[in-house]
């Protein structure tokens, strides 16, 4: 179906928990760490569920860095690759991509399917909630 890592960066570090490439700021969680660091986390969390199969997803990734990077100190970005962790994809009930889902303290607050590929409309979709 995907591609696998078509931004075609050079895999940094890659453990049975997560993903992160040379360039990325965002980390790929699978389910174990889904659990851990999401429904385990306190705060403010933002997940994208993607895939690299997407040419939507791959466009907006250069946004959702950009925002990852300004928002790093008050908020937590991960994504979710949904070719690899599609019981995750099935669990949440991910109709398509890219779908941010919040969370806070564990718990989903909420979703936007699809955002406007601006900075503003990825912002709100990880932000929105946090700032209401």
């Amino acid at each position: 179906m995907g591609c696998g890592n078509a931004l075609g960066d050079t895999v940094l570090m890659e453990t049975a928990m997560t993903t992160k490439t040379a360039h990325d700021t965002i980390q790929t969680l699978n389910g174990q760490s889904f659990a851990q660091l999401v429904l385990g986390g306190q705060g403010p969390i933002a997940v994208e569920f993607m895939s690299y199969g997407c040419g939507y997803c791959r466009a907006i990734e250069p946004i959702l860095q950009q925002v990852a990077r300004l928002i790093e100190a008050d908020e937590t970005v991960f994504r979710v690759n949904i070719e690899v962790e599609p019981d995750l994809a099935a669990h949440y009930r991910i109709g398509g991509t890219p779908t941010f889902v919040t969370f806070l303290d564990g718990r989903e607050l909420s979703r936007v399917e699809g955002p406007d590929p601006s900075e503003a409309a990825v912002m709100q979709a990880v932000t929105g909630p946090f700032t209401s």
